[in-house]
C-alpha cells in the first residue's frame, strides 16, 4: 500500500467519508470571503461617490483589511489548534457576512472602516481554518490541497467582479452597489455557517501506526521563531505580498491613470483573481513534485518580471498586453499563499501548523501597509510606473532569497 492510499484510508476510518469533502467545504468558505480582498478596488470609487467621500481617504480601508485579516490569524490559529475549527468558524460566518451588510448601510468613513475591519476578522478566521484543514488532513498532498483552498479565495471573486462593475459603472444608479453588498453578505453568512458544521480536525496520533509512522519534527511556534529559516521566509513573505497586494489594490486605478479603455480595467480586475486562483492550484501541485524552494524561486522571480511588464505595456498604451502582464504577474504572485503554508508544514510539522503558519502570515500586515498606504504615497512622490517597478523589484529579490532556504534542524526535546 503506498503512502497516499494509507493517508486516505486512515482519514476515511476516522471520518466515515472521504477527506476531500473537508477540502471542498473549506474551499467554498474561502470562495465567498475572497471578495473582501479582490473586489474592493471595484467598490471603492462607487462607495466614495455615493457618500461624498474623497476616494483617496478610502485607500486605508484596504490596509485595515490586510492588518486585521492577517493579524487575527495567530491568536485564531493558536485557539483552533487546541479547540478545533467549528466554534470559530461560526463566529466567522457572523463577522464576514455582517461586514458586507454593515458596509451597505455605512454613511461615514469610520463606519466603513469598522464594517470592513469586522468583516476582515471573519475572513482571517476562515483563512486560517481552511488552509490548516488541508495541512492537517493531507500531510501527503500539502501543496495541492492548500492550493485548492487558496485558489478558491482568489478565483471565487472572478465571477463577482463583472457583476460589481456592471452595477457600479456608467449608467448604473449611484446606490446600486448597496444591493450587491447585501446579497453577497447573506451568501457569505450561509456558506460559512454550513462549512463550519462540516469541518473538524484529525485526532491526535491518527497516523501513529501502520505504514506511516514518522510525520517528522513538530515545532511549536516558539521553537520555529528561533530558526534562521523562519525569518528568511518572513522577509520573503513581506516582499512578495507587498508587491502582489499593490497590484490587487491599485490595478484599476493604474489603468484609469494610464487612460486605458474601461474594458481593459474591467478585464484586468476580472482576470486577476482568476489567474491567482489557477496559479495557486497549479504551483501547489507542481511543488508536491519538485523542490518547493525552487518552485518559490521561479514563481516569485516571474512575478517580478510580470510587474515590470505591466508597467512597460501600460506606459506603451498596449491594453491587451497590459492585461496579459497582469495575468502573468498574478499567476506567479498568488501561489505564495500555497507554497508558504506547505513549506511550514514540511519544515515544522502539522501538529502546530495553524499557529505556525499564522505567525508567518502576519507578514501580510507589512505587505498590506506597503501595497496600500506606502505605494499610495509613492504614487504621489515618484509616479505610478516607478511604484510598480519598485514592487517588481521586491518580488525578484524574494525569488533570489528562496534559494537560501533549507530544512531546519529538529528542535531539542530536552529544552522544551
Amino acid at each position: 500500500m503506498n503512502e497516499e492510499v494509507d493517508h486516505a484510508a486512515r482519514a476515511r476510518d476516522v471520518l466515515g467519508f472521504s477527506r476531500w469533502w473537508l477540502v471542498l467545504a473549506a474551499a467554498a468558505m474561502m470562495a465567498v470571503v475572497g471578495p473582501y480582498q479582490y473586489v474592493w478596488s471595484s467598490l471603492r470609487d462607487p462607495v466614495a461617490t455615493n457618500l461624498g467621500i474623497d476616494s483617496a481617504a478610502l485607500s486605508t480601508v484596504f490596509t485595515l483589511f490586510v492588518v486585521v485579516q492577517a493579524g487575527s490569524q495567530f491568536p485564531v490559529g493558536w485557539w483552533r489548534d487546541r479547540h478545533g475549527p467549528r466554534a470559530v468558524s461560526v463566529a466567522a460566518a457572523i463577522l464576514a457576512g455582517g461586514g458586507y451588510l454593515g458596509l451597505s448601510v455605512a454613511e461615514t468613513t469610520w463606519e466603513i472602516y469598522l464594517a470592513y475591519s469586522l468583516g476582515a476578522l471573519g475572513v482571517g478566521i476562515v483563512y486560517t481554518v481552511a488552509v490548516n484543514t488541508a495541512l492537517k488532513w493531507f500531510p501527503d498532498r500539502r501543496g495541492l490541497t492548500a492550493g485548492v483552498g487558496t485558489m478558491a479565495f482568489a478565483g471565487g471573486s472572478a465571477a463577482l467582479v463583472p457583476y460589481v462593475r456592471a452595477n457600479t459603472g456608467a449608467g448604473a444608479p449611484v446606490t446600486a452597489y448597496v444591493g450587491v453588498l447585501q446579497q453577497v453578505g447573506v451568501v457569505i453568512f450561509a456558506v460559512v455557517l454550513v462549512g463550519a458544521l462540516v469541518l473538524r480536525d484529525p485526532p491526535e496520533g491518527w497516523l501513529s501506526d501502520g505504514s506511516v509512522t514518522d510525520t517528522g519534527p513538530q515545532f511549536t511556534w516558539r521553537e520555529m521563531v528561533r530558526t534562521r529559516q523562519f525569518w528568511l521566509m518572513y522577509a520573503m513573505f513581506v516582499a512578495v505580498s507587498g508587491a502582489g497586494l499593490m497590484l490587487t489594490e491599485k490595478i484599476v486605478s493604474y489603468a484609469d491613470h494610464l487612460g486605458l479603455a474601461g474594458v481593459i480595467a474591467t478585464a484586468a480586475a476580472t482576470l486577476l483573481p482568476l489567474a491567482g486562483g489557477i496559479g495557486r492550484l497549479v504551483l501547489g501541485e507542481v511543488s508536491d513534485r519538485v523542490d518547493r524552494t525552487n518552485a518559490m524561486a521561479g514563481a516569485f522571480t516571474l512575478c517580478g518580471l510580470g510587474l515590470f511588464a505591466v508597467a512597460y505595456f501600460g506606459v506603451s498604451g498596449m491594453g491587451s498586453a497590459f492585461v496579459v502582464a497582469v495575468v502573468v504577474a498574478t499567476f506567479f504572485w498568488s501561489p505564495q499563499f500555497t507554497l508558504f503554508p506547505s513549506v511550514v508544514g514540511d519544515y515544522y510539522g502539522e501538529k502546530h501548523s495553524s499557529a505556525n503558519y499564522a505567525l508567518l502570515y502576519s507578514g501580510k500586515i507589512w505587505g498590506g501597509v506597503f501595497g496600500g498606504t506606502v505605494t499610495g504615497a509613492a504614487v504621489v512622490a515618484v509616479g505610478w510606473t516607478e511604484t510598480f517597478l519598485l514592487g517588481g523589484t521586491l518580488a525578484v529579490l524574494a525569488g533570489v532569497a528562496a534559494l537560501g532556504l533549507d530544512a531546519p534542524s529538529p528542535p531539542d526535546a530536552d529544552k522544551r
